[in-house]
């Protein structure tokens, strides 16, 4: 099997089609196609059922998507041990928790970056469960994510732990007066997309309250759940650390929790490897060094 076609059909499988796989593969849709009828040929059975809407995989093609994930980020590490002479730099992909990139990462990046220049150095910020799934699949060289997580492909190292509490508006003066609303007339629940360990634990207290099916409004931003929190929209559940650094901290009330509610761990994960790059090494060096603000 050519690897150029195992990327190929990857690709298509994650997008659906060939028209966008040809996009984000940055080639004309007749290649696309002709290299998925080779691997089909090859294969002896076929790997996608076309129908109007897009491509979806047979079965073969879910058993073989995969062994083409893996071989396609082994033949980046290849690439990238054979590069790797030992200086840290070249890119660097790192995930992070909209929470953890606002309040905990600022003193590491900057050290990082004065410290090896020549490192080209990405954050993506994310829930949780995307973000452990871009470590997985190599899209990211490392995250920083909610724990725990229990993965045999992961190595992962605490690096501090938070207090999370819940915010409402000033209005909101106890849990009492919370949980003396009704599924209607309680607060909006506000929280990131699906995968944050936040929203989870929020999720979870709302069934405590009474209220399973609380609306629920997504926001992409850290700032638009403070803002609306602080305006009277809702409520939310963050870290302690992040209100007490916004400047709408005294348009907040905070509700601290329970003791077996309000601890988590924030951890660093990533991939087990044959290599480790000399830049995701320095990077964890400079994380073990206590160059990152723990302050809880």
């Amino acid at each position: 099997m050519e690897l150029s076609d195992l990327q190929t059909f990857a690709a298509v499988a994650r997008c659906g089609g060939i028209t966008r796989a040809a996009g984000e593969l940055n080639t004309v849709q007749s290649n696309v196609t002709n290299r998925v009828r080779a691997l089909e040929m090859e294969v002896g059975v076929p790997l996608f059922e076309r129908h109007a809407r897009g491509m979806t995989l047979t079965d073969a093609g879910r058993r073989l998507l995969p062994y083409a994930q893996r071989l396609s980020v082994l033949s980046r590490e290849a690439l990238s041990a054979a590069r790797d002479d030992g200086v840290p730099k070249g890119p660097l992909a790192i995930g992070s928790m909209e929470t953890t990139a606002a309040v905990r990462l600022p003193s590491l990046l900057t050290h990082f970056h004065h410290r090896f220049p020549d490192v080209q150095l990405t954050l993506q910020t994310g829930p949780t469960a995307i973000l452990t799934e871009a470590v997985l699949d190599s899209s990211l060289d490392g995250a920083f994510v909610a724990g725990p997580i229990n993965h045999a492909d992961l190595i992962t190292t605490q690096v501090f732990n938070e207090e999370l509490v819940l915010l409402s508006a000033r209005r909101w003066k106890t849990f009492a007066a919370l949980r003396a609303g009704t599924p209607t007339s309680g607060p909006t629940i506000l929280v990131f997309r699906t995968g944050c360990s936040y929203r989870q634990r929020l999720e979870q207290l709302m069934s405590e309250f009474g209220w399973p099916s609380a609306a629920r409004l997504e926001f992409g931003t850290l700032d638009g759940i403070i803002g609306c929190v602080a305006a009277g929209m809702g409520v939310t559940l963050l870290p302690r650390a992040v209100v007490e650094r916004s400047e709408l901290s005294g348009a907040i009330r905070v509700h601290t929790l329970r003791s077996e509610q309000r601890r988590i761990d924030t951890l660093f994960i990533h991939r087990r490897t044959i290599h480790e790059s000399c830049a995701l090494r320095s990077f964890l060096s400079c994380l073990k060094n206590g160059k990152v603000h723990l302050a809880a």
